[in-house]
């Protein structure tokens, strides 16, 4: 065994990788964007070729899955078909088509003993991804680290091994024939849990670590890392309804929030509503949601709602407030003011996505000063909180941190800076 960090120990498996993921790195850093281009396009033909294997490898993920229990929601985040494989392949092309986040000079100045300032973008070095379920995640972040001059880890959970090896090799195999760096990117795939805390303690090795996934992942690597992490954040994400907002518009929101995808970490879990709103919202949502989505709701918001064949309703108890569903579940609540809401939300929320629904502009204004979160909507979807939508061409995850990278992760989360001085022969007095 190997010794690093305070009290960690590092495979002998792992470490070899560790150390090609170094090595690889340097390489990398000092190739051109053209190069580093070309062999994304490697990846991306190699992944849209090798599909058949990719999709029966998640086949017997998905298998593995239904036989274990895994819920409904939680399937469909682990699942791949030719939709999703098209979607893959078009993100990496997007991450292709994004300028240079390397060697950009964000800011030069010359001081007064007469020395040139420059701060210059860099790759951040060797990064690692500890994820749940979703393999898409695989492609993404490693296009993305790939582009950003980056080596990157990728460990993802033991539900979408069998995909992750799939999409691995093919993104590895595309970059190594498109003349690229293939060691640049490398897989955990034991999936041994230790796997986990031998890179937390991978001092030395990797620059950064990023755990994408739920509660428990979060707070495990945030808890035992040795090495810097850009922590994301599970999503407990509101929707408010103020008293002006117009009420379909509030109703097509709100079901896109809480049905579109309710496994993603941007979909919404607890509804506001304000007094004055409930006679008129609370029907037309039960009457959408009726044999799909169950409500727990407070006397309030129940008492609004007329007979609806159906609809699963249920007393909200204070667990509500708090609970990532991932599932057909929403909490509702009802509020007197928007200072009100805010209270809660920033009581609960997590720091992830919230949204008004208003046609106050004195109203919107307040809500998005005052909520603290990553990013905050006015009349507008929580499920546009994604790297993709945002023009970013794909996402490493969403921070929910307040430092260096907060919402949605691109390239420029995983770069950092460098300064440049040149002089004339000062010495300093």
């Amino acid at each position: 065994m190997v010794k690093i960090g305070y009290n960690g120990y590092m495979s002998q498996v792992l470490l070899p990788l560790f150390k090609m993921l170094k090595k690889a790195q340097e390489i990398l850093a000092l190739q051109s964007c053209i190069q580093r281009d070309t062999a994304l396009e490697g990846a991306a033909a190699a992944i849209d070729k090798g599909r058949r294997a990719i999709l029966s490898a998640n086949a017997a993920d998905l298998e593995r899955a239904r036989q274990g229990g895994m819920k409904e929601a939680l399937l469909d985040r682990l699942l791949l078909n030719d939709k999703r494989i098209d979607s893959i392949v078009a993100g990496i092309q997007s991450v292709i088509k994004l300028e240079d986040p390397l060697g950009r000079i964000r800011s030069e100045w010359q001081t007064p003993t007469g020395l040139l300032i420059k701060e210059i973008t860099v790759p951040l070095g060797v990064a690692a991804i500890i994820y749940e379920s979703r393999p898409n995640v695989t492609a993404d972040a490693a296009a993305l680290a790939y582009k950003a001059g980056c080596g990157i880890l990728l460990r993802g959970s033991s539900a979408a091994l069998e995909s992750n090896r799939a999409l691995s090799a093919a993104f590895k195999a595309g970059l190594a024939a498109a003349g690229g760096v293939g060691d640049a990117a490398a897989l955990a795939a034991s999936g041994d849990r230790g796997e986990v805390d031998e890179i937390l303690a991978a001092r030395g090795y990797i620059d950064v670590v990023l755990p994408r996934g739920g509660h428990d992942l979060i707070r495990r690597v945030v808890e035992n890392a040795r090495v810097p992490v850009i922590e994301t954040g599970e999503g407990n994400c509101h929707i408010y309804v103020e008293e002006s907002a117009d009420i379909n518009m509030a109703a097509d929101i709100i079901e896109n929030a809480k049905s579109q995808k309710p496994g993603a970490c941007n979909a919404l879990e607890t509804l506001l509503v304000h007094r004055k709103a409930l006679p008129f919202l609370m029907p037309v949502l039960a009457s959408r949601f009726a044999g799909k989505v169950e409500l727990r709701c407070d006397e309030a918001s129940k008492n609004a709602i007329r007979d609806c064949a159906g609809l699963v309703l249920k007393d909200a108890v204070e667990e509500d407030w708090e609970t990532e569903y991932l599932d057909y579940i929403l909490a509702v609540k009802t509020v007197d003011s928007l200072d009100e809401a805010v209270e809660h939300i920033n009581r609960y929320g997590t720091r992830h996505s919230e949204a008004i629904i208003t046609a106050d502009l004195k109203a919107a204004e307040e809500f998005c000063r005052r909520v603290d979160a990553a990013c905050v909507y006015v009349n507008a979807s929580t499920r546009f909180t994604d790297g993709g939508e945002f023009g970013f061409g794909a996402e490493l995850g969403i921070s929910t941190q307040k430092f260096h990278a907060r919402g949605p992760m691109g390239l420029a989360a995983l770069t950092t800076i460098k300064y440049h001085i040149s002089g004339q022969g000062q010495v300093r007095a």
